[in-house]
């Protein structure tokens, strides 16, 4: 069965981006469908990261505006993207080491927590009801991604694929409507990508979230996504499904390197 792809839910309108005198991204357009996988990719130095970051507010771009759900900006505000139910994972893990699998994972429910941080500190009243409601959605995040035996493991303690689930988990507590990947398989072997592509595959279609993905894995990448969106030094130079893409000519070239 066929999944049903929506409307535009995300749309990157002609966003550029300097440090400096170096350009991060020239021009960039493309779009992102409800309930699609749409994956980003291009050799390093693409800007990649950088066109991630700038849906998610941590750079302003130049130029260019992004629409969110028909609500258009020329800067994403980080705090409010997260609130409007974007969530992201990072390359370099960004998880507390000292705490358990199960902190980890309740702090991506913060901003779904109302009770002030008075009640919170105490426990008392409204704020221990919503603990116990915020830790139930855990412990089916906890389920879903089959880390049962970790949950009171400090995450430092846990092989490098299952802290990269501790963070998929944390950013699924937000209960997000989009979902930024960024590099999930990095540095796996090829057990833990066949596991992580299933979970992100599984979020997409029980949860319906639609994920924008960045991955180096070709084979990953054309396996599981949706459209590709494709950038080289920081241009657009393919957008399409995985065989548009995987079929055009400059694509090829920037990845064989016979463009350079």
């Amino acid at each position: 069965m066929s999944k049903q792809i929506g409307d535009v839910i995300l749309n990157v309108q002609n966003i550029s981006l300097s440090f400096g005198g170096v350009k991060a991204l020239s021009d960039i357009s493309f779009d992102v469908r409800e309930h699609e996988i749409r994956a980003i990719i291009g050799p390093n130095g693409a800007g990649k990261s950088s066109m991630l970051n700038c849906i998610n507010g941590v750079y302003t771009p130049q130029q260019g505006q992004i629409t969110f759900r028909g609500q258009t900006f020329s800067h994403m505000d980080s705090h409010q993207v997260a609130v409007m139910g974007v969530a992201r994972t990072f390359q370099n893990l960004a998880l507390f080491k000292g705490m358990s699998v199960l902190d980890n994972i309740m702090t991506g429910r913060n901003l779904r927590m109302k009770s002030n941080l008075f009640w919170q500190a105490l426990r008392l009243g409204p704020a221990e009801r919503e603990e116990i409601e915020h830790r139930k959605r855990v412990e089916e995040i906890i389920d879903f991604l089959e880390i049962q035996p970790y949950r009171k493991t400090p995450v430092g303690q846990l092989p490098y694929g299952l802290q990269k689930r501790v963070d998929l988990g944390r950013a699924l507590a937000l209960e997000p409507q989009v979902l930024l990947l960024d590099e999930p398989m990095a540095g796996m072997n090829v057990e833990e990508k066949q596991d992580m592509c299933r979970f992100i595959l599984d979020v997409n279609d029980e949860f319906g979230t639609t994920v924008v993905l960045i991955e180096h894995d070709m084979g990953v990448v054309m396996d599981i996504s949706d459209r590709v969106v494709v950038l080289d030094y920081g241009r657009k130079i393919g957008d399409g499904t995985p065989d548009d893409v995987r079929n055009n000519p400059e694509v090829i070239s920037a990845y064989l390197g016979t463009g350079h």
